[in-house]
């Protein structure tokens, strides 16, 4: 549960700032120090450190007030794009998160607008890092129980921003849980049990079900886990959208990855419970806009699955048949988000919603091609790739958007099946991902996210920990294009 929020349009005083115990002071760039509670401090500090005032859009100070609180200054410059604003909060709030506070002061000073756009900051900011993620450790961090703005008072209570929170937490909080915590069966529970919380209807395709359907692609993924629990999912939020056709949002959700019979090694099967982080995704969006009532309607489909190593697993030079007829012959049973994707992609296009967003932690080389900072995106026409550029930019969820040209289909053409899964040579194996999926949506306008900046050490843009919840904000201010 998100901390209670409580703000106050008034700006905050020194002796209102004395009885805080963790305040963050939001001030607009200048070169020189306004008059503001505790700015004798930190002219201290700063004089200590050497430090000009403009170092404060860089850098944020903390500094100590009379009675022991500890208060942290920073500015923001006024044209700084919403990751650079959200990087910069983030760097602020975690010289106070450190100490988990219980309660937390924001104060924002300067004309409205800058007011407004640094109160919606850094209430997210807070809210987003205020719930400690699922752990086992013995002993359990303090909670953030209260956050109290000064400064701003929105029309709302920031509804959109609590949303957004909730969201991006429920998507982190299902990504760092163990495997052995969130199976595909646990996982299908758990998504039952959200249905309830935020009145969404659920639809399972469960194994038994997607083999006599001819499902083949996912099937053969899935034969490898014992447990037999691997299902297809169709979550469904119908909000007030008339006649419109729903969006579809599709996510990859591998709840553990070994490979299958190309095994990978060690340090790269580590972590590998998160490669369920795109199905994640699709519910943090789908709860963020449930939560908002946003009048459109919504379809979620996650591919559910373990892919194992055992006597039953599939194999490479197998051909399988996928649920659209296309038969696909196996090169890599490492390459299993393809091939679970495939079948999901299917029945998503099968209602012919307005659009197909799918995410996925699909391939190492997006990962090599942009490191962790950024996702890679790829967009069936030149409209829905400026739409999904601006969801980016209002976001702060930065993406490229990468081409997917036909000439690359000759990588994958087989002399024993309509296509390969992949190449065995690994080069561009996002692009060859892409025109694969691309072979199962149609001609549904179709958004593919590789989620190569799903986590990243040290946090990213508003989120400290290193699985950040990526595409669940660029995901709503997509819908927002799209509505708008």
């Amino acid at each position: 549960m998100l901390p209670k929020l409580a703000e106050n349009k008034q700006e905050i005083t020194a002796k209102l700032l004395e009885t805080a115990t963790h305040a963050l002071l939001l001030l607009p760039l200048s070169k020189t120090l306004p008059d503001v509670p505790g700015s004798a401090e930190l002219k201290a500090v700063m004089k200590r450190r050497d430090l000009k005032v403009d170092a404060l859009a860089k850098s944020p100070v903390a500094i100590q007030l009379p009675g022991g609180p500890l208060a942290v200054v920073a500015m923001l410059k006024g044209g700084a794009s919403t990751f650079e604003t959200h990087e910069l909060v983030r760097k602020a709030l975690a010289l106070l998160m450190a100490e988990h506070p219980k309660a937390l002061t924001l104060a924002v000073f300067g004309e409205t607008e800058f007011k407004a756009r640094a109160a919606e900051a850094a209430v997210y900011t807070a809210l987003v890092n205020a719930v400690p993620l699922p752990s086992r450790k013995s002993k359990a961090d303090a909670v953030l129980k209260t956050v109290q703005l000064f400064g701003h008072k929105s029309a709302d209570g920031f509804a959109r921003v609590q949303a957004l929170a909730e969201g991006n937490l429920l998507t982190r909080s299902l990504t760092v849980q163990g495997p052995d915590e969130l199976t595909p069966g646990v996982y299908r529970k758990r998504i039952k049990a959200l249905a309830k919380q935020y009145g969404w209807s659920v639809e399972e395709f469960a194994f038994d079900k997607l083999k006599k359907m001819g499902a083949g692609a996912f099937c053969a993924v899935a034969q490898g886990s014992p447990a037999r629990d691997a299902a297809i999912v169709r979550i469904s939020y119908k909000g007030k959208a008339g006649k419109a056709r729903p969006v579809a949002f599709v996510g990859k959700g591998i709840c553990f990855d070994t490979g299958g019979h190309n095994l990978k090694p060690a340090k790269y099967m580590q972590g590998m419970h998160e490669d369920m982080n795109g199905s994640a995704v699709v519910l943090g969006i789908l709860a963020a806009a449930s939560k908002l009532k946003l009048p459109v309607a919504l379809e979620g489909w996650v591919a559910l699955a373990e892919n194992h190593i055992s006597p039953q697993a599939y194999r490479q030079n197998e051909v399988v048949t996928a649920l659209n007829g296309t038969t696909i012959e196996v090169v890599h049973t490492d390459a299993e988000g393809r091939m679970v994707l495939a079948d999901t992609l299917t029945l998503a296009a099968k209602g012919k919603p307005a659009l197909i967003a799918d995410f996925a932690t699909l391939t190492g080389s997006m990962h090599y091609a942009l490191g962790s900072r950024m996702s890679g995106v790829f967009a069936s026409s030149s409209a829905l790739a400026h739409q999904a550029s601006r969801a980016a930019t209002a976001s702060g969820e930065r993406i490229v958007v990468f081409p997917y040209p036909e000439d690359y289909d000759s990588s994958l053409d087989s002399t024993v099946a309509d296509v390969k899964q992949c190449s065995m040579e690994g080069e561009a194996d996002h692009i060859l991902a892409t025109r694969f999926l691309s072979r199962f949506v149609g001609d549904t306008p179709w958004l593919h996210m590789d989620l190569s900046g799903h986590s990243c050490k040290g946090g990213l843009g508003a989120v400290m920990s290193d699985a950040n919840g990526f595409g669940v904000a660029w995901g709503m201010a997509l819908l927002d294009g799209l509505r708008g």
